[in-house]
């Protein structure tokens, strides 16, 4: 029989951390996305990431690591991590509206979940899973509100694109554990990030040529935070949760990062939540505590023997 993964106090601590600071990229890679190309947004978020976790990984006294295998690793993993879903999400930005965006991207969870159980053996699909995953993706929808859905259109490549790039994160975890298990979380980011550099740059150059860094300040400020805090400093915390709570429970942050996005905006920007917003932010806390298992072990706990 397998163990199965759970969340502790301190993974879920960090699992929130990490949908507070993605919880704003969507906004920053908006902002970018006004004078960069799609695939320019990509490479800068790669590339200043990349240059960051090494001049890290170099400091603690990490060494680059020698293994084809781990290079392997790291390749397939800026394929299916950095490159695929992140191409594909900020040109369905372009496409499509934030709200609908955000939604498809919670499906992650709901893709990291069955994927994982179908390929590793110690994360089963059990019944606490598949219910609390629905109730977290259920209270995504309410809290960006229900009628958003009404724009899906399955013939849409943009809405496609997006669901490509979830079902490419998914894989990615799982990936991870396969190739990359064992390294240190900044020498994993580090390599992933360089390798999608390796990639992209070419592409960047044959069909756009070199890019231009004459970029005004709002650009620049928002690739700096999407890629040297949304995505290098990011990624140190997706590595460790992933080595202590396994892929499917990394996956639900995608839930946690469109609430997390709304309420940062009513705080900040003076928005007005939605009336849908505490009851969503209800049943995503409620599907969350169904797949930790503290809250039913508690309860059964304390219900009386009979």
């Amino acid at each position: 029989m397998t163990e199965q993964r759970t969340m502790t106090n301190a993974a879920w601590a960090q699992l929130i951390l990490l949908a507070l600071i993605w919880g704003g990229s969507f906004f920053s890679i908006a902002i970018a996305l006004r004078e960069v190309s799609v695939l320019q947004s990509v490479l800068h978020r790669v590339g200043w990431a990349a240059l960051a976790l090494w001049v890290i990984a170099l400091a603690q006294g990490h060494s680059v690591p020698r293994s084809l295998k781990i290079w392997i690793g790291f390749m397939g993993m800026g394929l299916l991590n950095n490159i695929i879903p992140f191409t594909l999400m900020a040109w369905g930005q372009t496409e499509i509206e934030t709200g609908l965006v955000s939604i498809l991207n919670a499906s992650t969870a709901l893709f990291g979940v069955v994927i994982a159980a179908a390929l590793l053996r110690d994360e089963q699909l059990t019944r606490a899973k598949a219910v609390g995953t629905a109730l977290g993706f259920a209270g995504v929808v309410t809290v960006i509100g229900w009628s958003a859905l009404k724009s899906f259109d399955i013939r849409s490549a943009a809405q496609l694109a997006v669901i490509g790039g979830t079902v490419s994160y998914a894989f990615a975890g799982v990936w991870a554990r396969y190739m990359l298990q064992g390294l240190s979380p900044v020498v994993a980011a580090a390599g992933m990030l360089l390798a999608s550099t390796l990639i992209m740059l070419p592409v960047v150059l044959v069909y756009e040529g070199l890019p231009s860094l004459k970029l005004n300040f709002n650009t620049w400020a928002a690739i700096g935070y999407y890629a040297l805090i949304a995505t290098a400093g990011a990624y140190l915390l997706y590595y460790r949760i992933l080595a202590v709570a396994g892929s499917s429970n990394l996956m639900l942050v995608t839930l946690l990062i469109p609430p997390v996005a709304i309420a940062l905006g009513a705080t900040f920007l003076g928005e007005t939540l939605p009336p849908s917003a505490l009851p969503g932010f209800a049943l995503i806390a409620l599907g969350l505590l169904v797949i930790d298992g503290r809250l039913g072990r508690a309860l059964f706990k304390r219900s009386p023997s009979r």
